[in-house]
């Protein structure tokens, strides 16, 4: 089992820079898929971005590609991961969710940012963005 918990999310004006951070419990030092996905009011959630703790895949959504950035922590727990957004948005606003594959899952191209792929979620954590 895993649990995952984001933090960093907060209130910011368009054009600003937010970090977020999602600390994970369990299958410690296992690779494994990680990604982050959000979910606006009255939307379906969406990937926004994913990475391969074991090597340096990663995964964008188009909407967020050369403004976000996923990475992990340089050690071998393989555990956290971060999001860096640059030149937000309003339309980023959204509740944010880290979550993660189960270790020796195969994640085929194209799956590494669809919700259903993923077994493990934490509670998500509020990005505003006023305009």
């Amino acid at each position: 089992q895993m649990q995952l918990v984001e933090s960093g999310g907060g209130s910011v004006q368009a054009g600003g820079s937010l970090r977020l951070s999602c600390a994970a419990s369990g299958y410690t030092y296992s690779s494994k898929w990680m990604g982050w996905f959000r979910q606006a009011p009255g939307k379906e959630r969406e990937g926004v971005a994913a990475i391969y703790t074991g090597g340096s895949s990663t995964y964008y959504a188009d909407s967020v590609k050369g403004r976000f950035t996923i990475s992990q922590d340089n050690d071998n727990v393989k555990n956290t991961v971060y999001l860096q957004m640059n030149s937000l948005t309003p339309e980023d606003t959204a509740v944010y969710f880290c979550a993660a594959v189960r270790p020796g899952t195969w994640v085929g191209y194209g799956a590494a940012l669809r919700p259903n792929t993923y077994n493990y979620w934490g509670q998500g954590t509020q990005v505003t963005v006023s305009s």
